[in-house]
């Protein structure tokens, strides 16, 4: 009977963490790496492609005059501003940047994941539209909190 019990544990976590189909998984995956990807090599194209129009990217920072926290929000538009212009020199990622995507949660519309990149950790949430899996919700921070 125990392990019968662990193996509907088992069954229903790895439910937990699978798309509906294969197509799926590869597609919320292939949006995380879109984002990175677009930062590592400029390309805004590639930025938009994984990005909802009404995304917003949040993440917490600290006011050095007051020590005092607050949330910072950056939305799509810049953030396709940012894929064409942050890394133009070339120097702002290593030789083989760190890109691991972990699955949190999937469902048939929604998705949550966990992108560990370099210096960042991003927590995203996804929705398929149309057919399409978009990021339209990220919280990230840095692996240290001290460069916030």
């Amino acid at each position: 009977m125990k392990h019968i019990i662990l193996y509907l544990i088992f069954f229903s976590a790895y439910q937990s963490v699978s798309a509906q189909t294969k197509q799926d998984s590869l597609a919320i995956k292939q949006a995380a790496l879109d984002y990175i990807e677009s930062q590592h090599q400029p390309n805004p194209v590639q930025m938009e492609r994984a990005l909802h129009p009404r995304m917003v990217k949040r993440t917490f920072w600290n006011d050095k005059a007051t020590g005092k926290d607050y949330v910072r929000e950056t939305s799509t538009e810049s953030m396709v501003l940012l894929a064409e212009s942050y890394n133009k020199k070339g120097d702002k990622f290593p030789a083989v940047p760190k890109k691991e995507v972990k699955f949190l949660d999937i469902s048939e519309k929604t998705a949550s994941l966990k992108l560990i990149a370099d210096e960042w950790i991003d927590y995203m949430h996804l929705v398929k539209l149309n057919g399409a899996w978009k990021i339209i919700n990220v919280l990230w921070q840095y692996n240290d909190i001290k460069q916030h």
